[in-house]
């Protein structure tokens, strides 16, 4: 470049408008040649970029902060406790007084049990982020399975009796560390203690978004108490066939019907999850997960097959591959070993055959 030539270019280059020349800045090229043009001035112009920053401002509320305000979640929380008379809060209906102090068929009592709470990294990425998933995993369960991997907790009742103003404080110490959601583990037997502590921790800051770790298994008069309550379901779908359900999970021969009504009204609550692209975590939304087992004794294909013509494509499913027999796995030959990779990769088969789009997968 000649020396008439370099003049040129740095009068052009003085000319122009200082965030140019800013490393980082806000202006994109796009901005830069609309600013020449003149069109960024318009006051009904925004660049694309800049709507993007405006947008992340907003931060998510979760609903349950307006159902809390307006005394329905305290409401809630009492006729749910009261319903603990005659208990029917799970689909067994086993109506035993827990309130008397009575333990139901899922072994819990009117107390709160709790095995643990901490900042969990094992959860699906789009919980887990930077920080981890705010995770309590409560004490007993409803559905009792043979092959459960916390068997010490679901059916030997490992854990501590703690106050609805203890799980209050868990929950506020977890949103404190950085956790980005409350992350609820085998939760349906206890969701009138969930629903006062959540009542309870919202009047003290509470904000994160609530997670409903489920076993899939759900009535639906519970969950439509929970509407406005819960921002992710995590629902597991295990079976394809109710056998399946008897077999492997102490008589729960109704579970398939009782699941599939279950995820369509988890559905119409929250949608379809959807990912923010600026952090990759969910903040509302329903998410499967469908264990692979031996043998395909879970009916993987029934399972994928249903999802996809009873939800959207695009529902996230998260095909596991970790199954591991424990506890009283070992005296059902069919399922006392680990899964092939080929039988995982069949699982995955028969969920893109049926058009499924939103996969998450494990083994590859």
């Amino acid at each position: 470049m000649g020396k008439t030539g370099r003049r040129k270019f740095l009068r052009t280059l003085v000319s122009l408008p200082v965030a140019w020349l800013v490393p980082g800045s806000l202006l994109s090229l796009d901005f830069r040649s609309h600013a020449v043009l003149g069109i960024s001035s318009h006051p009904s112009y925004k660049p694309p970029h800049m709507e993007k920053t405006m947008r992340r401002q907003v931060p998510y509320e979760p609903p349950y902060l307006a159902l809390h305000k307006n005394g329905e979640l305290a409401a809630r929380g009492r006729v749910i406790h009261d319903m603990m008379r005659n208990c029917v809060l799970c689909p067994r209906e086993c109506e035993t007084d827990r309130l008397s102090g009575r333990r139901g068929d899922c072994r819990a009592n009117a107390g709160l049990e709790i095995s643990s709470f901490h900042a969990h990294f094992g959860e699906e990425n789009e919980l887990v982020g930077r920080n981890g998933s705010g995770t309590i995993f409560f004490t007993n369960c409803s559905l009792l399975c043979v092959f459960c991997i916390n068997y010490d907790v679901s059916h030997l009742g490992r854990g501590s009796s703690h106050s609805v103003s203890a799980l209050s404080n868990m929950m506020l110490h977890l949103q404190k560390m950085g956790c980005h959601n409350i992350n609820l583990v085998t939760p349906t037997h206890y969701v009138a203690h969930i629903i006062q502590a959540i009542d309870r921790a919202a009047s003290r800051g509470l904000r994160i978004p609530i997670v409903y770790n489920t076993c899939g298994w759900e009535k639906l008069e519970i969950l439509r108490m929970l509407d406005g309550v819960v921002d992710i379901y995590l629902a597991d779908f295990k079976y394809g066939e109710g056998s399946a359900g008897d077999k492997y999970s102490s008589g729960a021969s109704n579970y398939t019907e009782i699941t599939q009504n279950a995820l369509i009204e988890m559905h119409r609550q929250v949608g379809t999850v959807s990912i923010d692209p600026e952090t990759g975590l969910a903040n509302r939304g329903l998410m499967i997960r469908h264990l692979v087992m031996p043998e395909n004794v879970a009916r993987t294909d029934l399972v994928v097959r249903w999802i996809a013509n009873n939800l959207p494509k695009d529902t996230y499913i998260n095909i596991m591959s970790q199954y591991t027999p424990m506890y009283k796995a070992f005296d059902y030959p069919e399922i006392s070993r680990r899964i092939t990779r080929s039988e995982y990769n069949n699982a995955v088969s028969h969920a893109r055959s049926a058009g499924l789009t939103n996969l998450r997968l494990q083994m590859q």
